[in-house]
């Protein structure tokens, strides 16, 4: 009962913008930026502005290259394997390689641990996030009709605000630049905004993927790594960094999180099997609906 009452907010919000999208129709490309260019910073900036930086920070980026590393290459050898075209290997590494930190994973950490866990979330989110939009973009371009350069990713990663904002709050910390009061209360209020609407986003996304015909030995091998290797592979990679437990079950739950729903639109964005990623990412969604209260249990014995 314990697990169902940390999951059941989570999977509450999705269901409203679930249900909103389907009734009303919403903007969702409006929304997701307002949340992404407007809101996640400040949620970055406090976090980086209230936490030490120490060598957490670290073993946290450390985490999560070595993660994205070791299961490109799982789904790269998985995919030749499987003789999938270029378009198709593209759309798998999008699949399986990229996980939902942000939107569902930094959500359920905070109603598992709560506001000490939400800081680390909130940093793996950080570091995801510039993997997914430098290294995600490239290979949705390398697979798809629309090409991009290196020049392009870089340029998008540039634009994100997440970084400046923590680069902002680590700058602040350590020149010991204290906001007043009501500007504090203030940021407070938008950080804190900032993770429902990502949510509601979240919820609004899945309601627009269709089912459509897909290759599904693919969307069964992207699922199959992303769900049960990828969770698996960040248990041994902890076993060699030195972090405490709270820390370890954070990150073990961002790596057991469903497909992102941002690798959605990079493959919409530039024609990289659309239907293949978007699939997947719902599969994975709703398969996250049994694994994620297996992955607490076992994180919280």
């Amino acid at each position: 009962m314990e697990l169902i009452g940390i999951i059941a907010p989570v999977l509450f919000i999705f269901l409203i913008g679930f249900i909103g999208q389907k009734l009303l129709s919403f903007d969702i490309k409006t929304l997701s930026t307002a949340a992404l260019y407007l809101m996640s910073p400040f949620l970055a900036f406090r976090t980086f502005y209230k936490n030490e930086l120490d060598s957490t920070y670290l073993y946290i980026a450390a985490f999560a290259i070595i993660l994205l590393a070791v299961l490109f290459i799982t789904v790269w050898l998985t995919a030749s394997a499987m003789k999938a075209s270029r378009s198709e290997r593209s759309a798998m590494i999008l699949s399986a390689a990229f996980m939902n930190s942000g939107n569902y994973g930094v959500p359920v950490v905070l109603f598992a641990f709560g506001t000490d866990a939400f800081d680390y979330g909130v940093i793996m989110m950080v570091f995801q996030s510039i993997l997914m939009n430098s290294i995600g973009i490239f290979f949705a371009s390398m697979g798809g009709e629309a090409q991009a350069t290196w020049r392009d990713s870089m340029q998008r990663v540039i634009r994100m605000p997440l970084i400046y904002a923590a680069i902002l709050g680590v700058i602040f910390q350590y020149t010991s630049i204290n906001l007043s009061d009501s500007m504090m209360q203030g940021v407070d209020l938008i950080a804190d905004a900032s993770i429902p609407v990502v949510m509601l986003v979240l919820g609004m996304q899945l309601a627009m993927i269709v089912r459509k015909r897909v290759a599904y030995r693919y969307v069964t091998a992207a699922t199959l790594i992303r769900m049960v290797f990828s969770p698996l592979l960040a248990v041994v990679i902890l076993f060699f960094l030195p972090v405490d437990n709270l820390l370890k079950a954070v990150l073990i739950i961002q790596a057991a999180m469903p497909g992102s729903a941002n690798t959605t639109m990079f493959a919409v964005q530039f024609g990289t099997e659309p239907d293949l990623v978007s699939f997947t990412t719902l599969a994975t969604t709703l398969l996250s609906l049994v694994t994620i209260p297996i992955v607490l249990y076992l994180v919280m014995m």
